[in-house]
Parts: structure tokens; sequence; C-alpha cells
């Protein structure tokens, strides 16, 4: 996990990561939280819509009720999604390549709204980590 850990020890900035760790999601969660962060899992094998990534979205980062599960509501949701006493927070997107392939905008545009929380002067550090295969996505480094 030596990518990931460089990221928990700050020793790499907050960002949007690809990874293709082969670790159980428990024991990410364990390393994350471990480390002081607090840690969100969308599992995206399940579904390659928008609405599929964005219902999963909302109920990782337990957004509120009145999330309405369109972009702009999660832009503005994750607003709120803040370190408090924690480090900050490590979103893991498992299966972003089937959303990816499916609907390359719907795609573009989550990493758009995730980035937006990632370059947020407010609210801690927030990384995205995409986990497994998918199509080549410009500007986005590996931990690997």
């Amino acid at each position: 996990m030596s990518g990931l850990a460089a990221v928990l020890a700050h020793r790499k900035e907050a960002g949007i990561y690809r990874w293709h760790g082969h670790f159980k999601d428990e024991d990410v969660r364990h390393t994350v939280e471990h480390a002081g962060w607090h840690y969100a899992h969308i599992d995206g094998w399940h579904g390659e819509t928008k609405a599929d990534f964005l219902r999963a979205a909302g109920e990782a980062l337990k957004l509120p009720d009145h999330y309405g599960q369109n972009f702009d509501a999660l832009a503005d949701c994750l607003g709120d999604v803040t370190a408090g006493d924690s480090e900050g927070w490590l979103l893991l997107w498992d299966g972003w390549g089937p959303l990816a392939r499916h609907d390359e905008r719907a795609f573009s545009v989550a990493l758009s709204v995730l980035g937006g929380r990632v370059n947020a002067e407010r609210g801690g550090p927030f990384v995205v980590v995409l986990r497994g295969d998918g199509p080549d996505v410009d500007g986005v480094p590996s931990l690997d």
C-alpha cells in the first residue's frame, strides 16, 4: 500500500489517483481509519450509469436526505464533507471503469465534481482513488 501510505502520511498531496492495489476493502478501510482519516467506498461494479454512481456516492459519503442525486447536488453536498478532527477523507471508487466506458460524459463530470472538492480550500484534504482497470484518464497519476 506504499502509494496509499504516502497519501495518508501527507507525502503526496490530496488529489485524484489511479490505483491497482488488490487489497480487501476491509483492509483498506482499516489502514485509512488507522491513519486517522475518514473513509468512504463506492462499489461501481454493480452499476454503470450516472444514476448508479450518484446513488452510490450519496450512500458512501452519507449525504443528507435532501441530496438530490444530481451533479449539482453532489457538488453542493461535498462542500459539507469536511475532515473535522481527522486527517482528511479518502474516497475509494472500485469499479469506476464501467461508468467511464458506458457514459464518458457522466464520468468526466463526476471527476470534475469530485475534483472540485479535492481542490477546495476548506474542509481538509479529500482524496479520490480510482481502483482497478478502466480507460486512460488524462491527468490522473498512479499510486502504483
